[in-house]
């Protein structure tokens, strides 16, 4: 599983020391990202280093998870009422149907989320910082984590498993 560092950058030139320090100590390029205020991000941050993950992920797993359990549930309620004329084929129908519309409805709210890193640093980026994140599996943060700080960014306190994979 993969663990996300952030780091506080206070310009693009320190932001980009630190991610090629992340890449010398064996960070994938693609599990760098930066996040900054959105006049920031418009014109300095290229487009596939930005972060647009959101909650939209997270929010579609739970979705999925929860609406499989409630049409399972209501799948076996109506096998156990006889008049409703329901087969175990059915309740796999229902629970199949419940993930379905548990996981479009929750992505679909929770598209409209900000990113977890964007809502817990929302004063580091309106200050004008740069944000570094890194995705990676957790010995190679270790790893990188000292060149990453030594580059003129100061870590945050954000230690958190991500969906990214």
């Amino acid at each position: 599983m993969k663990t996300r560092h952030v780091y506080s950058a206070p310009d693009l030139a320190a932001a980009r020391s630190a991610m090629d320090a992340a890449r010398r100590a064996g960070v994938d390029n693609d599990a760098i990202s930066l996040i900054a205020r959105s006049d920031i991000e418009l014109e300095t941050v290229p487009d596939e280093r930005k972060v647009v993950e959101g909650d939209f992920y997270p929010a579609a797993i739970r979705g999925v998870t929860g609406g499989a359990v409630v049409g399972l549930l209501a799948g076996l309620v109506a096998v156990a009422v006889p008049p409703l004329g329901l087969t175990l084929a059915g309740v796999g129908m229902t629970t199949l149907a419940g993930a379905a519309v548990g996981g479009w409805a929750t992505a679909l709210a929770g598209s409209a989320v900000p990113d977890p890193v964007r809502r817990e640093f929302e004063g580091e980026i309106e200050q004008g910082r740069i944000l570094v994140v890194l995705d990676a599996e957790k010995n190679v943060l270790e790893r990188a984590d000292a060149a990453v700080q030594q580059a003129g960014v100061r870590r945050m306190p954000f230690d958190k498993p991500t969906v990214m994979t």
